[in-house]
């Protein structure tokens, strides 16, 4: 949850400095642009400050604060919750790399300090769940996130590319009505809690796999999915809310298959939009797919978000 709520801020943070960072700017490996490098790093200590301190209130304010300690919560929410900090941890990675190096930073420095932003920032996140009472600094989230960070850089450092993306996509559930209070009580919080409704995706480029002289397009991608139901409750389901009763849900594991369109790869000239589809570059594109689950095998979805 929280981990994806740093995504959206960081990716706002990114629209804001539009006017300035063109993520999508030919790279070389030329001196670093000082005026740029002091822009960005004024931009990342800005956005560290306002994404984090906008994290705090809009999550951990309001809750009793303790010691800081850690908690062992692998268990819950059929994992989804580390595979978004490990997809949190990957796309800010991949911002960070963006914006080193259009201020000219070399390749090598721009991946080992780029991509390891989403892990900086998501360390963070785990100090403040270390000194809430409510919850804990989470080894299974370190882990998670060194697992992002480390797919970001170890292809970078390969290939020179990102040939395998981390993404994320949101439907709405009929589950979050049982249960308000921990899947979100409006479409927003959804969003954010609503762990039935999200689906990360694990995207493979087929185009940057194959010779140069094949036509398969760039922008395609094979993505496969992984999503969860029926969890009205972190570790188990509960029975009831607020003396409601609560519907018995099957928790089940989903996995899916589905086309995305890998929106970097979109041939364009125009400077907006490349900005646009690099800062969107996270979120799955809703398209045709397959799902597969014990309780109802196997369902086709002609639009999956």
């Amino acid at each position: 949850m929280r981990a994806f709520l740093t995504l959206l801020l960081i990716s706002a943070l990114f629209g804001l400095q539009a006017q300035q960072i063109s993520l999508n700017e030919n790279y070389s490996d030329s001196t670093s642009d000082r005026k740029r490098l002091n822009q960005l790093s004024y931009a990342l200590a800005g956005g560290y400050a306002l994404s984090m301190t906008g994290l705090y209130f809009l999550w951990y304010d309001g809750y009793p604060q303790s010691n800081f300690h850690f908690f062992n919560d692998n268990n819950e929410w059929l994992q989804m919750d580390k595979v978004g900090h490990a997809t949190t941890a990957y796309q800010v990675g991949r911002y960070g790399y963006d914006a080193f190096r259009w201020a000219g930073m070399p390749e090598n420095k721009a991946v080992w300090i780029g991509g390891t932003v989403g892990f900086a920032f998501l360390m963070t996140v785990e100090i403040f769940d270390g000194f809430s009472a409510e919850w804990g600094a989470s080894s299974g989230d370190l882990i998670a996130n060194t697992t992002g960070t480390a797919l970001f850089i170890g292809q970078q450092l390969l290939w020179k590319e990102q040939r395998i993306s981390l993404k994320y996509s949101y439907h709405s559930t009929q589950y979050r009505q049982y249960r308000p209070d921990l899947l979100g009580a409006n479409w927003f919080q959804a969003l954010l809690k609503d762990y039935n409704g999200q689906t990360y995706w694990l995207a493979v480029n087929p185009k940057s796999f194959l010779p140069e002289s094949s036509k398969f397009p760039s922008w395609l991608d094979l993505a496969f999915g992984y999503s969860a139901r029926g969890m009205t409750g972190a570790s188990v389901n509960s029975s009831d809310y607020n003396g409601t009763p609560i519907p018995d849900f099957n928790r089940r594991r989903v996995w899916l298959f589905s086309p995305d369109i890998n929106l970097r790869k979109i041939p364009t000239n125009r400077k907006g939009l490349k900005f646009l589809f690099t800062a969107l570059s996270f979120i799955k594109v809703p398209l045709p797919a397959i799902a597969f689950d014990k309780q109802e095998k196997i369902q086709f979805h002609w639009i999956y978000f």
